[in-house]
């Protein structure tokens, strides 16, 4: 904490010291958007190079002078929350003075930036955000105040902790770790049993794009026991825009990429070569729209893509037939196809890329 009070004084001190110049105080944080200022590494995934271009918050500029104030009243209130140890969320934060901030989407790229600035993670700048992921299966461990959690002998999932760093004593039997993009397809591996009758195995989803904490707890999965890591998404751009996330990072987040990435991520389903495979009728697939095609054609683009020429042949067939499936399209084989023969397939007979 003595670090991050030090890192906000040393800001502070930048601002005092311009002023009493009789000079604009300026803020410069790195362009975190700018794909030039991404590497990419098959060990980390995308990370933001040393020397990154910056752009300036000014304070004497119409145009960013109410971020200027913003990011310093943020600040402020970090600075006061790791001096008295305590913690809020990002929508703690917003919702105390919501006319002040204007909206969420202003106060997270703040945080964002601010802690891209300081060359800290969010975590350590006591913000946490709220969680929307749950986890299941074969795990349990100890939360920072001492709650004991198991997420095996529970029918409904846990959410994922709002502080993943602080949890302990984590113990698992499982076999691999499956990923799950959508809220109605966990839930139905769920009602199903899935992670206790194929071999003991954790489920998590993220709901969607990950946010922070499911991402989090992916990493450190990983990092307590080594265990495969499967992706089940849909097969369209958005499905694997996800699993990338996963994988590889994002551009927004690429300081903190070493925290975030698992690059033994491995995509099990549902791919666009199974759905010829298993005979789906296209009546069952949906066109692509302008945006999906967009969407694809700049992930064929991307750096990692490269290195992966399996995935590369998966994104050409769903280039050059423009459908894409939902996971449920399976039900249209028969109703629980999905976990009673299609996963346990592919786990079996290493189905994945």
């Amino acid at each position: 904490s003595s670090e991050v009070l030090e890192a906000i004084e040393n800001v502070i001190q930048g601002v005092v010291q311009s002023l009493a110049q009789r000079k604009a105080p300026v803020l410069t944080v790195a362009n975190r958007a700018d794909w030039r200022n991404i590497q990419f590494k098959d060990s980390v995934g995308l990370q933001m190079i040393p020397g990154c271009t910056t752009k300036q918050i000014r304070s004497d500029c119409p145009q960013s002078a109410r971020r200027f104030a913003l990011m310093l009243k943020i600040l402020s209130m970090i600075y006061k929350m790791v001096q008295s140890n305590t913690y809020a969320t990002k929508r703690d934060i917003y919702y105390s003075d919501t006319l002040l901030f204007g909206s969420q989407s202003v106060v997270d790229q703040i945080i964002n930036d601010i802690s891209c600035m300081l060359k800290i993670p969010r975590r350590s700048l006591h913000v946490l955000s709220t969680t929307k992921g749950f986890v299941a299966g074969n795990l349990s461990y100890t939360e920072e105040d001492g709650t004991k959690v198991n997420c095996t002998c529970s029918a409904t999932a846990v959410t994922v902790p709002s502080n993943v760093q602080g949890i302990k004593n984590l113990t698992s039997h499982a076999k691999f770790i499956l990923i799950v993009e959508k809220d109605a397809t966990f839930q139905r591996l769920l009602d199903d049993d899935f992670f206790s009758k194929v071999s003991p195995c954790i489920m998590i989803t993220g709901r969607g794009i990950p946010d922070l904490n499911t991402r989090l707890l992916v990493r450190k999965l990983w990092d307590s026991f080594q265990i495969p890591i499967f992706t089940l998404m849909d097969a369209d751009p958005h499905g694997v825009e996800i699993m990338c996330v996963y994988k590889y990072g994002s551009v927004s987040m690429s300081f903190e990429a070493h925290h975030l990435t698992v690059p033994s991520v491995k995509w099990l389903g549902l791919l666009p070569s199974d759905l010829g495979r298993l005979n789906i009728c296209k009546d069952a697939l949906i066109p692509f729209t302008k945006q999906d095609e967009n969407k694809l054609a700049s992930i064929q683009k991307r750096p990692y893509i490269a290195c992966q020429p399996l995935w590369k042949k998966e994104l050409e067939i769903m280039a050059a037939s423009k459908l894409k499936a939902e996971i449920q399209v399976l039900t249209s084989v028969s109703a629980d196809y999905l976990s009673r023969v299609y996963l346990p397939n592919k786990l079996q007979f290493g189905g994945w890329l």
